[in-house]
């Protein structure tokens, strides 16, 4: 599994706790991300991200800023994605089983590094469920053409 990582200036420590756990895990990861401290503007980093996953390159996705909210919003904007801010382990498991989230986003003026673990480990080990659920997510990205 490969998994695109990306992150604006907030979230520089953040990704590398998250880099190193899920290559512990086994997972590949591509970095998209900045690796500076100096102010960038997030949206790159969010449609970088959401590019690689629509594209192929990576099966999923991560993104950090200091909410996880506006990154998670420009990747939303590339058509195919779905991806979910959660700041606790049930959410981010149900947006894969219910929404088939295929990018998580977190801030990491939110959470700390532990809780950040604890919520890539929910998602990574749920799927989704499918069923009433595909239909949902069928009218979601039928949205995306109107």
């Amino acid at each position: 599994m490969k998994i695109a990582i990306g992150n604006d200036h907030a979230g520089v420590e953040m990704k590398q706790a998250v880099s190193d756990h899920l290559k512990e895990r086994g997972i590949e990861v591509i970095n998209l991300g900045t690796d500076t401290l100096e102010s960038v503007d997030y949206p790159v980093y969010g449609r970088r991200v959401a590019h690689a996953v629509v594209d192929g390159d990576a099966d999923l996705g991560i993104l950090i800023c200091g909410t996880g909210i506006g990154i998670s919003l420009a990747a939303n904007k590339v058509p195919g994605i779905r991806a979910a801010v959660c700041s606790e382990p049930f959410s981010a498991r149900l947006s894969r089983q219910h929404n088939d989230s295929n990018i998580l986003a977190f801030g990491s003026r939110v959470i700390g590094p532990g809780t950040a673990l604890d919520i890539v480990d929910a998602w990574l080990d749920a799927s989704f469920e499918g069923g009433r659920h595909q239909r949902r997510v069928d009218l979601i990205e039928n949205s995306e053409n109107d």
